[in-house]
């Protein structure tokens, strides 16, 4: 059971019954995320804002799915876990590099060491060196695509802590299943 209430541009106050207002009135409804995060304008406008930009990223979308999927492994939030795997799907990756991107990795090598940069950035950002962004380099990545794997992080960050301060989950019940599957 989710531990706080959804919004409604009716509901809502302030901001985020104007921010409400705007997603219902242009896509025609909100998910729970969305309307659970409206208890905050400042955090739901911040996810907007980020979530927007995010999607002018330059990196493919199909590396980002498996970095999601890799954070969200590590955080334990089913809701994200489940809508990147679904994302992941929906642009053509196989069960396998989905099942990989699980475990923080993927069989292509430059791809794996994208990932591993996206786990480093979520678990222990200082430790990154200059030699392993040198090797994305060599890999053929620009700084803006390495640059974009924080964002990707961020996001995923503050989706998944917010779902499991929240109690969001895929199927509405306590998340008490999704945990980290990689120390």
């Amino acid at each position: 059971m989710p531990r706080m209430n959804r919004l409604t541009p009716d509901t809502a106050v302030g901001a985020s019954r104007e921010l409400l207002g705007e997603l219902v009135a242009r896509h025609g409804h909100v998910g729970d995320m969305v309307a659970t995060m409206a208890h905050s304008p400042a955090v739901l406008g911040g996810y907007l804002q980020l979530s927007r930009a995010m999607g002018r990223a330059k990196l493919d979308r199909r590396i980002s799915e498996r970095i999601s999927i890799a954070v969200q492994a590590q955080q334990g939030c089913g809701l994200c876990l489940d809508a990147h795997v679904g994302a992941a799907r929906a642009l053509g990756i196989d069960e396998e590099e989905i099942e990989r991107a699980h475990l923080g990795t993927s069989q292509d090598p430059a791809v794996a060491a994208l990932i591993a940069l996206g786990l480093q950035v979520y678990r222990e950002p200082a430790s990154i060196t200059d030699d392993q962004i040198a090797a994305l380099r060599a890999y053929g990545y620009s700084d803006r695509a390495i640059a974009d794997v924080v964002g990707v992080v961020s996001l995923n960050i503050l989706t998944g802590a917010f779902n499991l301060l929240a109690g969001l989950t895929p199927d509405g019940h306590p998340d008490t299943h999704s945990r980290p599957t990689r120390t």
